[in-house]
């Protein structure tokens, strides 16, 4: 076969490619535009593993396809580089974590580009880079100077606000604001210092600052999200955490509920990433009602889609870290609710959501009223209820939910059916027949539609409570008690918050001794020396949240070195948005949420012309790891092969599959690996010792993480790149198996060995290519167009191996078939691709060539087969003229030697012809 030098030729083009800018794009508005985005990476100190490519190669396949095709192709590459590991690393070393940051960048990129991928490096981002922090920051700015008018259903600038004030008050602002904002007239508002104006203005700001239930970890010193909290413990370093209310930075998304649902059905996005947004933006239709304390001047307000059940109720419910637990509590029962407030802070709001089986609450000694009934009902706490969602209260109806009911049985409370209105099986599971049965009092015989109605007239007339809307959604906290994060260009006076002036942009971050907490508990920043204003005003210790740089970087990348706005008009109106986004649907409801929320806002105030940042998305799978073992004997330095090991009492060892080829391992390697089994026994089979397998996780602790590096130099980057794709489909997850990789291996080399003899010369003949051979390359055209627009990229791979085994038995060395094959082929293997491309006496690039042009001809057949059916059996193949009619087709199969001996001499009472397909005699 002949030899295809890999390495050679694939740091060659790379070299080539870098010299010549082959990648960079300009914003040339004469072609039509294709936006091709991945998820950027946090660069981690580990590097990337196999699974990591698998969307980039997929998204760089198609960004190549798209260029031959004609596009101008936008195909860029930067790094999320803020981050909780970075800090973590330099809290343990004292280590800056830009250098850290820099380092692992720096070796990201030499993976990146040893894969071959067409990045235009040019564009290159960091989100902890000033010059793109700095419209970080500004859009930050935007977001606090702005406010959300419901009439117009839009973001505004504050300014119309503040004029409205002026005028009018805010009687008639339709405003999304704080629950508790007091009504004031023009006169108040005029009449009131700045200070105090500011403080009103907090109320209706986009971003503000508010007394906030938050994810404390103490260990970490900072406040953590929901996603990065587990069981009660933090993601990254399993340190505890707490529930705590304190000061802190908020984004109002909760004004975008409704558009981020709703907008969901503009964007081509697979339906489990959408269900997760709408379940978690949680937009539910019901009644706040309220409750009156039994011997309290305090009522508790709740929320319920249900309000026709309200004489089921036989229990309330509140969330333990409510405000009024406190006050509510009977002194018999304060240390019984202390103690479980304790243990619910340490979970998490996930965990306490997920676990439906744990069935735990404490009396708290109190009582309500029905509003409806005016019946007793006992006041009780539980962590399957919590503060943020509704009003952190729950009237709990036992026999119409299963969560009050396991809870009714457990602390032995009442369980009624309510006849007539409610007829609660009708809408809901109904768990239990058992209990006493109670009337529907002003809501007798009315169906549940009409009994919700009803209530929610005789609410509103009695001052009970109000229809509303309601939404899980929370609005987004946004400061944390970091210091790797963008400063939050912020100063204060007298406790209220100002803005820097853009020219002062960037706030860099300062230099700080440690990038712990100060002894007094204030964030990394309160350690800086004069954090503060030129005239003293001291700046925001907190910074921004991970979230805050991802969420508009997809902008940048249309003008990534402009120093004047975070983009030109005339790029955002070229470019406008992200036409194929690829990347983890672990991102569900943090980036895939938040930065469809800025978008909206930069829309809102006439930024951008789109609302929506990315047509297209695909989730790629998982690739797992496929870890070995071998199997030691207990209480023995002994190791058994995989199929002698039930003979034997052993148990299974993780062995690094580095040192294992085809589950066969390398049994000197292996004691070099665990040193502690250099004297040990290994007992073969056949005199090899093979390995058991299992798929898992791709990790370190379990020594299943492959290098693509090591694949790269052994085999190639062209190989590596089609072997991830040939796996299975690039929305699945899949085992990786280094087993399998040999065979695209030898698939290149069979390519590249079209192009030469035996003797390894090039040789490519200028003879006009027979039929065949064209069939052979439009069949396969066709099939590469198709399988692109699909994504169906493994079977793109297989197509390509068919084809060239075709082309093999033909002895096919053609230019015409060989030329637009290699065009089909640089998407998957570029490398390649591009040597072939100059071998066949081309110029520039083949990045610049035109991908073939399918030609449907070459696949019409000359002759048809067709099967001749005698009284159902089947007796003859013919092959007939593709040009004959239906009579035609008849004569020359009936003629048939085979047809007619099974006719018997008999004439045939029906013949069918179904052209193209079969003929059907009956005799």
């Amino acid at each position: 076969m002949a030899e295809y030098k890999h390495l050679e030729v694939e740091k060659k083009w790379q070299k080539f490619w870098e010299e010549n800018q082959t990648y960079k794009v300009s914003n040339d508005t004469s072609k039509p535009k294709y936006y091709v985005l991945d998820m950027f990476p946090y660069p981690s100190g580990a590097g990337l593993h196999v699974g990591h490519p698998l969307g980039y190669i997929a998204s760089d396949i198609v960004s190549r396809f798209k260029r031959l095709k004609g596009f101008n192709v936008l195909h860029p590459m930067g790094f999320d580089s803020f981050g909780l590991p970075a800090e973590q690393y330099a809290i343990q070393t004292g280590q800056h974590p830009a250098i850290t940051t820099e380092t692992n960048i720096a070796r990201y990129k030499e993976q990146l580009t040893n894969l071959g991928f067409s990045y235009d490096w040019s564009r290159e981002v960091r989100t902890s880079d000033p010059s793109y922090y700095k419209w970080t920051q500004w859009i930050f700015k935007q977001l606090f100077n702005s406010w959300y008018n419901n009439d117009a259903n839009k973001a505004e600038h504050i300014d119309t606000l503040i004029a409205t004030f002026a005028k009018e008050g805010n009687a008639t602002v339709n405003a999304v604001c704080d629950e508790d904002t007091p009504a004031f007239s023009a006169e108040d508002w005029n009449s009131w210092s700045e200070e105090a104006q500011q403080k009103m203005l907090l109320k209706y700001r986009l971003t503000f600052i508010a007394e906030t239930t938050v994810n404390w970890c103490p260990a970490l010193g900072t406040v953590l999200s929901n996603d990065e909290v587990k069981d009660g413990f933090s993601e990254r370093g399993g340190h505890p955490v707490i529930k705590k209310t304190m000061p802190q930075w908020s984004m109002r998304i909760t004004a975008y509920a409704d558009r981020l649902s709703e907008d969901l059905d503009k964007v081509d996005w697979p339906e489990p990433i959408k269900d997760m947004q709408r379940n978690w933006i949680g937009k539910s239709f019901g009644a706040e009602v309220d409750f009156q304390l039994e011997n309290h001047d305090k009522k508790i307000t709740v929320f319920t889609t249900r309000i026709d059940t309200i004489y089921g109720v036989t229990f309330m419910v509140l969330a333990p870290e409510a405000d009024i637990v406190k006050e509510i509590t009977t002194p018999e029962q304060k240390t019984e609710v202390e103690a479980y407030v304790e243990v619910a802070k340490n979970r998490s709001e996930r965990e306490r959501m997920s676990d439906v089986k744990t069935v735990s609450g404490v009396f708290t000694g109190s009582y309500v009223l029905n509003p409806f009934s005016g019946e007793k009902v006992p006041v009780y706490i539980a962590d399957y209820v919590l503060a943020g969602y509704g009003t952190g209260a729950v009237m709990a109806v036992p026999s119409g939910d299963q969560r009050d009911f396991d809870f009714a049985k457990h602390f032995d409370l009442p369980i009624v059916q309510v006849i007539d209105a409610q007829k609660i099986t009708e809408t809901e599971a109904d768990p239990t027949k058992e209990g006493k049965m109670v009337n529907s009092g002003i809501l007798d015989g009315l169906a549940p539609l009409e009994a919700i109605q009803k209530a929610n007239e005789y609410i509103v007339e009695k001052g009970l409570g109000t229809p509303k809307v309601n939404y899980r959604m929370r609005d987004a906290i946004f400061g944390r008690q970091r210091y790797w994060g963008e400063p939050i260009p912020v100063y204060f006076k007298n406790g209220v918050p100002y803005l820097l002036e853009d020219e002062q942009l960037p706030l860099q971050l300062p230099e700080v001794d440690k990038y712990l907490p100060t002894e007094d508990g204030e964030p990394p920043l309160g350690r800086a020396e004069d954090w503060k204003t030129a005239d003293g005003a001291p700046y925001e210790l907190t910074t921004m949240p991970g979230w805050a740089g991802s969420s508009w970087y997809f902008f940048r990348y249309m003008d990534p070195n402009n120093d004047g706005e975070f983009a030109s008009k005339k790029a955002l109106d070229y470019w406008q948005q992200v036409d194929f986004y690829l990347g983890g649907s672990e991102h569900a409801t943090g980036h895939l949420l938040y930065s469809r929320f800025w978008t909206k806002f930069l829309f809102d105030l006439g930024f951008i012309k789109v609302d929506e940042y990315a047509k297209k998305l695909v989730n790629q799978g998982m690739i797992q790891g496929r870890s070995n073992m071998a199997y030691r004997v207990k209480n023995e330095n002994k190791y058994i092969s995989f199929g002698l090991r039930k003979d034997f009492d052993c148990y299974p060892v993780h062995v690094d599959v580095n040192i294992v080829k085809d589950d066969m391992m390398d049994v000197e390697a292996f004691k070099k690996f665990r040193p502690d089994s250099a004297d040990a026994e290994f007992v073969l089979e056949d005199g090899k010792f093979v390995c058991g397998w299992e798929v898992e996780k791709m990790s370190k602790s379990k020594y299943n993480v492959v290098n693509p590096d090591d694949l790269v130099e052994k085999y190639g980057a062209d190989t590596l790149r089609m072997y991830e794709m040939f796996l299975g489909p690039i929305e699945q997850s899949k085992p990786w198996n280094t087993n399998g990789i040999e065979g695209v291996y030898k698939f290149l080399r069979k390519f590249w060995g079209l192009f030469h003899d035996k003797s390894d010369n090039f040789d490519v003949s200028d003879e006009k290519a027979s039929k065949d051979e064209m069939k052979v390359l439009h069949g396969l055209i066709k099939k590469i167009e198709e399988d692109v627009e699909r994504l169906s990229l493994n079977t793109s791979v297989s197509n390509f191996m068919i084809a060239v085994n075709e082309l093999q038995s033909l002895k096919c060395n053609k230019k015409e078939v060989l030329v637009p094959m290699t065009i089909a082929l640089a998407p998957y293997a570029p490398h390649l691709a591009e040597e072939l491309w100059h071998a066949l006496g081309n110029d520039g690039t083949v990045c610049d060539a035109t991908f073939p042009t399918f030609d449907a001809s070459y696949l019409v057949e000359d002759t048809i087969e067709y099967p001749v059916m005698v009284n159902g059996k089947m007796r003859a193949k013919v092959q007939l003229s593709a040009d004959l009619n239906p009579k035609e087709i008849e004569e020359q199969a009936l003629a048939h030697e085979n047809v007619q001996k099974w006719m018997e001499g008999k004439t045939p009472k029906k013949v069918i012809v179904v052209p193209k397909k079969i003929v059907n005699v009956v005799v």
